[in-house]
């Protein structure tokens, strides 16, 4: 399944610097109506994210479940939302920088700053907006020695991109949330089995998937152990089995082709913390006239911010963008008025935006 639609993918530059009027650090929700925002002001971003594809925590967590609490659309999936989000900022033509973390932030004399990445891609911007959700994800891994190491050939995966992969394989997932639980319903028809494994007999997954898990376990469809993987055989560095100790402390030995763990992903701040912003409880704090941070130019937006009063919504992420994109203006254009317009009446943003104007009577 192709997840995002075609969008302007930069590789790493190996010459000069690329010269930027705004680095947008994340490629969530909120950091593509940066992208937006910035826009409408005449102000072209490049986007760097961490993960591979845009549309942060909502393609990465719940890319099929519905969202109730976008403005004007009364249910959207995380999908959904990014495909729209990706439409919408067309006009302004990002070039977005995935599969590539910040490494480096530093201040140049001019008041521009140098941004690095870690696969070699460098800029000189003059404006820095954060958008990183709450940081890098990293998916939380199973706690045996060694076991990690099937990463590699496919074997263990924290994530299912092509269902079909999985098609008459013995699948062991690992997991109690709704990711477990969704992706050993949806599995189990394909799969030549299903085996769901979680270290206690309460769930966190939706009370129906949860209802339909027991009846298949109960109708042998699949099978659920309530326990914890704590050790595997492998043979020529192919995971053939998986040692599965259950609540009455016995090991049973579990053959498998592969390893699903669903553990949630752990929120990393990584380098930030690193950058010399004023950091509390591992947010960065900003003011809430511009959403700027500690260090002039350098802007935060989204779930990675923290100020009185701050509620973790995307509809307020988009709020902060707004903002931030004016007070950001100042330093791209600092010899030009910055007025607001709309896009209900502006010919000047129906131009930006390449659309037609509409005619009043």
């Amino acid at each position: 399944m192709i997840v995002n639609p075609a969008i302007p993918q930069a590789v790493a530059n190996a010459g000069s610097p690329i010269e930027a009027d705004a680095v947008i650090i994340g490629a969530g929700p909120v950091g593509l109506f940066q992208v937006f925002e910035l826009g409408l002001l005449e102000i072209k971003a490049h986007v760097i994210d961490s993960l591979t594809q845009a549309g942060g925590q909502p393609i990465e967590l719940y890319p099929d479940k519905p969202i109730y609490d976008i403005p004007a659309i009364p249910v959207c999936t995380g999908q959904e939302l990014t495909t729209s989000l990706l439409k919408q900022c067309e006009p302004f033509k990002p070039t977005f920088h995935l599969g590539q973390e910040v490494s480096l932030v530093a201040k140049r004399e001019d008041g521009r700053f140098d941004v690095a990445t870690a696969a070699g891609t460098t800029f000189i911007t003059k404006t820095i907006f954060i958008a990183g959700g709450v940081g890098a994800f990293q998916p939380r891994k199973p706690k045996v020695e060694g076991i990690t190491q099937f990463e590699e050939n496919g074997q263990l995966a924290y994530r299912v991109r092509d269902p079909q992969k999985y098609a008459g394989k013995n699948v062991v997932i690992l997991g109690g949330g709704d990711s477990a639980l969704d992706w050993a319903l949806a599995l189990q028809p394909i799969a030549e089995s299903v085996t769901l494994i979680h270290r206690r007999d309460e769930f966190r997954a939706a009370p129906a998937s949860v209802a339909k898990m027991k009846v298949m376990a109960e109708a042998h469809e699949l099978m659920h152990i309530t326990g914890q993987i704590t050790g595997f055989e492998a043979e020529d560095g192919v995971l053939k089995e998986v040692k599965v100790t259950s609540l009455d402390a016995v090991t049973r030995r579990l053959p498998l082709d592969n390893l699903l763990a669903f553990f949630g992903l752990s929120p990393r701040l990584g380098p930030i913390a690193e950058w010399g912003l004023e950091i509390e409880r591992r947010q960065v704090k900003v003011d809430t006239e511009k959403f700027e941070t500690s260090i002039p130019g350098i802007f935060a937006v989204g779930d990675i911010n923290t100020y009185p009063g701050k509620k973790k919504l995307i509809l307020s992420g988009f709020h902060e963008a707004a903002l931030a994109a004016f007070g950001a203006a100042k330093y791209i254009f600092p010899d030009k008025k910055v007025t607001l317009q709309y896009t209900t009446t502006s010919t000047k943003l129906h131009t930006v935006l390449g659309v037609e104007s509409p005619v009043f009577d």
